[in-house]
C-alpha cells in the first residue's frame, strides 16, 4: 500500500524535513571602482567579491568567494572577507592586487557553495570590500534572490561604477531530462495535468515560478507505467515546474496553467 504525503498551499513538513527548491542558473556581477588617492604602490588596491546567504533574520551565511585580489598578506587590509570568509579562496585563481587602470570586473558564480553543491533558493547577496590605502576602504552589500525567476539590477554606490547584477535561472528547455522518464500533458491546462510515468518515480513535486513548492507527493514504493494527475485549479494562472524523481535523479518538466 502506498503512503502519501500531500502538500497543497499549506505548509507541511515531511519527515520532520523542509522541502527546499534549488534552481540552477548562474549569477552575473559586473562593478568598476572609483579611483581613490593609494599609498599601495602609487596605483594598487585590493578587492574582494564573495555571495553571502541570509539563513535566519539579520544572519548572513558565507556561500563562496567569487573574486580576492591581495589574498595574501594584503588580506589583512580586507578583514571583513577574511572574517565572513575564513579565507576561502575555493576556485578563486586571482591572487595580486589590482590597479586603478583595470576597469570593469566582471564576475560569474553557478549557484553553487564551496562544495560544488546548488544551493536553495532564497535571499542572497552580493558582498564587496575594497581597500586602497591604510585609511580608506569600502563595504558594499548588493541582496538579491535566487530563485526560478530572474533578477536584474543596476544598483548604486559612491565608491563603485557600473554597477550590474542579474541572477538568470537556467531555462533553456521545457524538460530537462536528468531522472525519470514521464509525460506531461495537456499543455497549457485549465487546472489538472496528466503524468505518464515511464519508469519508477518515488516523488512528485510542482513549484511555481518563484521557487516555493506548493504540491509534493511522496509514495513509500517506486512507482512506474501508471498515470498521475495533478489538480492545480486552484493556484493563479501561470508557469509552473513538475518535478518527478527517482531515488538519486530529478527530471523537471515546464507547465502552463491556463483557465
Amino acid at each position: 500500500m502506498k503512503k502519501i504525503y500531500k502538500l497543497l498551499g499549506v505548509a507541511i513538513l515531511i519527515s520532520s524535513a523542509t522541502i527546499n527548491a534549488q534552481s540552477a542558473g548562474t549569477l552575473t556581477f559586473k562593478l568598476g571602482e572609483v579611483a581613490h588617492a593609494s599609498t599601495y604602490s602609487g596605483s594598487k588596491r585590493v578587492l574582494a567579491v564573495w555571495i553571502e546567504q541570509n539563513t535566519t533574520g539579520t544572519t548572513w551565511t558565507f556561500v563562496k568567494t567569487l573574486c580576492a585580489y591581495g589574498k595574501g598578506t594584503p588580506s589583512n587590509h580586507i578583514p571583513t572577507w577574511k572574517t565572513a570568509s575564513a579565507s576561502n579562496t575555493t576556485g578563486v585563481a586571482s591572487t595580486s592586487t589590482l590597479s586603478w587602470s583595470s576597469g570593469l570586473q566582471t564576475l560569474n558564480w553557478d549557484g553553487k557553495n564551496v562544495a560544488g553543491a546548488l544551493v536553495a533558493d532564497g535571499n542572497y547577496r552580493v558582498a564587496v570590500e575594497e581597500c586602497w590605502d591604510h585609511g580608506g576602504s569600502a563595504v558594499a552589500y548588493f541582496p538579491f534572490t535566487k530563485g526560478a525567476s530572474a533578477d536584474t539590477q543596476t544598483p548604486t554606490n559612491v565608491n563603485f561604477t557600473g554597477l550590474n547584477l542579474a541572477w538568470a535561472p537556467t531555462l533553456a528547455s521545457d524538460t530537462f531530462s536528468k531522472g525519470p522518464e514521464a509525460v506531461v500533458y495537456p499543455i497549457p491546462s485549465k487546472g489538472i495535468f496528466n503524468i505518464d510515468m515511464k519508469s519508477d518515480v518515488k516523488n512528485i513535486q510542482v513549484v511555481d515560478i518563484n521557487g516555493k513548492v506548493i504540491y509534493n507527493e511522496v509514495m513509500e514504493e517506486a512507482t512506474s507505467s501508471s498515470t498521475k494527475k495533478v489538480d492545480l485549479s486552484l493556484f493563479n494562472d501561470g508557469i509552473y515546474f513538475i518535478n518527478v524523481s527517482d531515488v538519486n535523479n530529478i527530471s523537471s518538466y515546464k507547465v502552463v496553467l491556463e483557465k
